[in-house]
């Protein structure tokens, strides 16, 4: 076997020879490099052997200087079995590394979402009567046996056929001569009947070997299996002591007992694979190859299968409207939502050599492919429709934009050569994250844009998109998701402070972010299912020197708590809420003064309000009524005592609503609202404005302002209006009526 490595510059006297048939070639300065990866043989006379172009991830810059590994120059190793200095694990390594790539090429080129015209492949040549020559390496003999086993059909089921023939066959003369019968109506009837023995048949043994290994390179390195014989195969920890010398002992002892061909021809080929360093004899009438030019493209498909979404979501394009192409994008939990909301992100896969470090280049388009996607979802609600994947990036109320996590994803190789260890983790370059901005302290704003870089082990992404194994793959996938989501969540925390605010009752939150815009934009967000509870983002280095006072302003009008991303906000708030609930609701010291002599026909209503906990909850100007006061509603299913349908309410003219307490009657107090609209809601609605005790359909009477009508003797008028066992009921009256109860001043 000889290794060469993709783009390594190689003086032309090295590799002159293994270069033979192969056009895949560019002359650098005098020195020749190679821009494919893959495998093929070369027929040269001085070679004559198979030779893999291995990944540039392989390389490793030491001082300037370009090693494998970060040890040999590649020129050392392009004839491995021949260089003492290569230990034993590194030249395995490089044996059934090969594998792997051939695997990898393999998958990408059957995928028909692939560009397959990247790809070269003459179909690798079989063991045969031809031409031939010698091959030791561990790709060859795999295929020889899948390829065994894809011809051989016939001859599996003519052994397994004589296998059973005559057994549980009775032989008749034995059993009479050597057991008793018992005569039943003139008929002898024998109890213990002699069967055909079975005898220990190495045929079987040698197909119960050669389908155990098809087994292992199927479940080891994703190959097909195509296992139509029911044996009961070598697997799991007994299948390794075959693989640590027993396999080729056992062979040895049963070597002699087979003289057809093909058994021959079987048995060599089982021996080969447990003896890796054997030398295999096959068939080179036609030149063979499988060839990948720019290996990053396969690369970008390996990291896009195993994270991304495929298609994209919301019908996007890979290939965005200003010609430039992002890598991967996937739809998964939004870093901030305690709950099920979603947000887009975004993957750039790098094939670089280890340890190369990112251009700038590559962090500006990066940057404008956020921005791409950003409008994307703005176009997509611009044009009166939804998203399939429920994304909406902009908030409608305080004109913040949900965190879009941006990361690059580039190759490393584990030095323990793990193909087991996914090795995810922040890269270790120079630079791990970068944020771009418009303006400082504004986390939720358009031109914010983060990006995170991430390192994989190469073998372990490399192994796993081989094998093809779908549920493998999506149990990755789940995982490092996650991993994004909670690391991006652990980085952001440690640049900025997070809260969670909700209006107090009585402060119309809507009304509070448009008056204080300039203030608290691109600081803000509504990420939570709660409509009514808000994300704060400041950045601790408080770059405008502000943060204590906005946060000081806000809990004028809001309770604000620290809250983690991912967190659940209600937990923290709900405790906190309560008890600005049950607080007395300031009245306001100025209110408009309305004069009822004006228009002595307008009605107005007279209502009970039982606890302070209703009183908050129609006073919270934050959900999306507002300001309102509820009454019973009359439906045909419903005849509660006093209750009226909408009609007789809007016929009534109710311009105010008087709102009294169970104190009222000893302390006079009471308070006037003018009514802004009348309307009806049903019980699920009632739930959803989270209504304390929902008992049916409602009227509700919304509020535009608390007002002022004069000093009214609030006892006096609820005596001549209250009927007697309906001492709470809501009471309509006209405004002649309200002004015989008016106070002098």
């Amino acid at each position: 076997m000889r290794i060469l490595v993709e783009e390594y510059q190689y003086n032309v006297s090295v590799v002159k020879n293994i270069l033979h048939g192969i056009d895949a070639l560019e002359n650098v300065e005098g020195k020749v490099s190679i821009h494919y990866v893959g495998y093929y043989y070369c027929s040269h006379p001085d070679v004559r052997d198979c030779v893999f172009i291995l990944p540039k991830v392989l390389l490793k810059d030491v001082d300037g200087e370009e090693l494998v590994f970060g040890k040999y120059k590649p020129e050392d190793i392009v004839h491995p079995d021949v260089n003492k200095d290569i230990d034993s694990k590194e030249k395995d390594f490089l044996y059934k590394f090969a594998v792997w790539i051939y695997r990898a090429i393999v998958v990408y080129k059957n995928d028909r979402l692939n560009d397959t015209g990247i790809v070269y492949h003459m179909k690798i040549a079989q063991i045969g009567k031809g031409s031939r020559r010698l091959s030791n390496t561990y790709l060859d003999i795999l295929l020889q046996l899948l390829q065994f086993n894809r011809d051989n059909q016939s001859f599996f089921f003519f052994i397994v056929k004589n296998l059973h023939s005559g057994y549980n066959k009775i032989n008749w003369t034995r059993t009479i001569s050597h057991s008793r019968a018992i005569v039943q109506d003139g008929q002898p009837i024998y109890l213990n009947p002699v069967n055909k023995k079975r005898q220990i048949n190495f045929d079987e043994e040698l197909l119960i070997l050669f389908f155990s290994i098809l087994n292992y390179i199927g479940d080891t390195y994703g190959f097909p299996k195509e296992i139509n014989c029911q044996f009961q195969l070598i697997k799991g920890a007994q299948f390794k002591t075959y693989l640590n010398g027993f396999g080729r002992t056992r062979l040895r002892q049963i070597k002699y007992k087979y003289f057809s061909d093909k058994a021959l021809e079987l048995w060599n080929l089982c021996y080969a694979f447990f003896d890796e360093a054997r030398q295999v004899l096959i068939n080179t009438e036609k030149k063979e190859y499988l060839l990948v030019k720019n290996f990053y493209t396969v690369f970008e498909a390996i990291i896009d299968e195993l994270i991304g979404d495929n298609p994209l979501p919301d019908g996007m394009e890979k290939k965005q409207e200003d010609g430039k192409i992002v890598d991967h994008l996937f739809t998964a939990k939004s870093l901030i939502e305690g709950h099920e909301g979603q947000t887009y992100y975004i993957g750039d896969s790098k094939y670089y050599k280890i340890g190369h470090e990112l251009g700038d280049e590559s962090i500006y388009k990066q940057y404008t492919y956020a921005r791409n996607v950003i409008q994307w979802n703005l176009d997509i609600f611009n044009r009166g429709e939804t998203p399939d994947s429920g994304v909406k990036l902009r908030d409608d109320v305080t004109e913040g934009y949900n965190i879009i996590p941006n990361f690059f994803i580039s190759a490393k190789m584990d030095e323990a050569f793990d193909y087991a260890n996914d090795g995810i983790e922040k890269t270790d370059r120079q630079n791990n994250k970068h944020r771009k901005e418009q303006f400082k302290n504004r986390l939720f704003d358009r031109d914010t844009l983060l990006l995170f870089h991430y390192d994989v082990n190469f073998l372990f992404v490399l192994s796993l998109y081989a094998r093809d194994n779908a549920t493998q793959k999506a149990a990755w996938k789940k995982k490092v998701r996650d991993k994004f989501r909670t690391e991006i969540q652990e980085w952001l925390q440690a640049d900025f402070k997070f809260y969670a605010m909700e209006a107090k009752p009585g402060v119309n939150a809507k009304q509070y972010f448009k008056t204080h815009f300039q203030d608290i934009l691109g600081k803000t967000y509504t990420p939570y299912a709660d409509n009514n509870i808000y994300s704060l983002a400041l950045d601790n280095k408080d770059p405008e020197g502000n943060n204590d006072t906005l946060l000081s302003e806000l809990k004028k009008s809001f309770v604000v708590v620290p809250c983690n991303l991912g967190d659940k906000p209600e937990e923290i708030l709900q405790p906190i809420m309560e008890v600005e609930r049950i607080k007395p609701i300031p009245t306001p010291q100025w209110l408009t003064t309305h004069y009822l002599e004006r228009d002595l026909s307008r009605g107005v209503l007279v209502g009970y309000c039982r606890t302070k906990e209703l009183m908050a909850w129609m006073m919270d100007a934050s959900k999306a009524c507002g300001l309102v006061y509820n009454v019973r509603l009359k439906t045909d299913d419903y005849g509660r005592s006093g209750a009226k349908t909408i009609d007789v309410f809007k016929n009534q003219n109710i311009q105010f609503v008087i709102l009294y307490f169970n104190s009222s009657i000893d302390t006079g107090e009471y308070r006037v609202f003018h009514v802004k609209d009348i309307f009806g809601v049903n019980a699920q609605e009632m739930e959803d404005l989270k209504y304390p005790e929902v008992h049916g359909d409602y009227v509700l009477f919304q509020f535009d302002e608390e007002v002022n009508i004069g000093q009214i003797n609030i006892k006096g008028l609820l005596n001549e209006l209250r009927t007697p066992g309906l001492q709470y009921q809501p009471l309509i009256t006209t405004a002649d009526i309200v002004l015989k109860y008016r106070e002098s001043v």
